[in-house]
């Protein structure tokens, strides 16, 4: 009972919510790109929130189903297709066996997620499935693999499907320009035409972006600041090297640094980045910790509360 990856894609990726607890040992966390993406998704059929999923990045990926399940698709509409007909995110779908399920080439967005009633099965490693190619951890064969095509993704079998979607309201806008930023104590050490440059400038995302971090483009910053004492990188932290192009460091990031850090992306504003692709314009927007607090909680709430 699993689906049979038919055409393996550019990129797709078994995730759970992260391997945590091990970056004193250089083990980064993993974990998906778009956490609200990702939590929606097992809400949607009533799993565990770190029931095993697949990421799917920029699309033409093909499953075909070889048992009767329920799914549910978020994040990037990817132009999906079930048996050739078109079908949209943020909803579950009944999958038969034989039904084939296709991704496409982006509308809106750049990942999306594939979850199945149940979960995805496959052996943990360090107390997680999270793939992490760069380590060669996790994922359906233990060892960093991406998925390629033949491989089998059991699940547990099932007839029962209910008809859900994510309410309208509860739906994040993946053309929102801003990203929201707190600061860090190094923040102090910019100069004040750094800081006003870098809250006031757009920058565009380069070539040089997938799941360890983007590096933009744009009003340079921090030119004259020194490194610093490696030390130990939080997810959504913005360093600041030589070159004075920012770059923000995600779910696949190096657990050590000694580049200076200007602010760190909120979780659910690096989720909104992490849909945007090389090319695409954002800006970043200053909030307290106590704002970004607030929203994380009115997410959570919201999911919980609909669950």
């Amino acid at each position: 009972m699993a689906f049979k990856v038919i055409q393996p894609g550019m990129l797709a990726l078994l995730q759970d919510l992260g391997r945590h607890g091990y970056q004193h040992l250089g083990i980064t966390s993993g974990g998906p790109m778009d956490e609200l993406a990702f939590r929606w998704a097992n809400a949607l059929l009533d799993n565990d929130s770190n029931a095993a999923q697949i990421e799917i990045t920029f699309g033409m990926f093909t499953l075909e189903a070889q048992a009767s399940t329920s799914i549910a698709i978020t994040g990037a509409d990817l132009r999906a297709t079930l048996n050739d007909k078109v079908i949209l995110p943020w909803q579950t779908y009944p999958i038969h066996k034989g039904d084939v399920l296709a991704f496409h080439q982006p509308r809106f967005g750049l990942r999306a997620y594939l979850a199945v009633k149940g979960g995805f099965l496959a052996q943990p490693v360090l107390g997680s499935v999270a793939t992490v190619m760069r380590e060669k951890l996790g994922g359906l064969t233990g060892a960093g693999d991406k998925l390629s095509k033949g491989n089998l993704l059991p699940f547990h079998a099932t007839t029962q499907h209910q008809q859900r979607a994510v309410p309208r309201l509860a739906l994040p806008n993946y053309d929102q320009v801003e990203i929201d930023v707190v600061t860090g104590y190094q923040f102090k050490h910019f100069s004040g035409l750094d800081r006003a440059r870098f809250f006031s400038s757009t920058y565009t995302l380069s070539q040089h972006c997938d799941r360890m971090g983007y590096r933009l483009t744009g009003a340079a910053v921090g030119r004259d600041q020194k490194g610093i004492i490696s030390e130990g990188i939080a997810y959504g932290a913005i360093q600041i090297p030589s070159d004075g192009q920012p770059i923000v460091l995600l779910r696949d990031r190096q657990t050590i640094g000694g580049y200076p850090k200007i602010g760190c992306v909120t979780n659910f504003s690096g989720a909104l980045l992490s849909q945007k692709k090389p090319d695409d314009s954002i800006g970043f927007r200053y909030i307290s910790v106590d704002q970004a607090e607030r929203e994380r909680h009115l997410q959570m709430a919201r999911i919980h509360q609909w669950r």
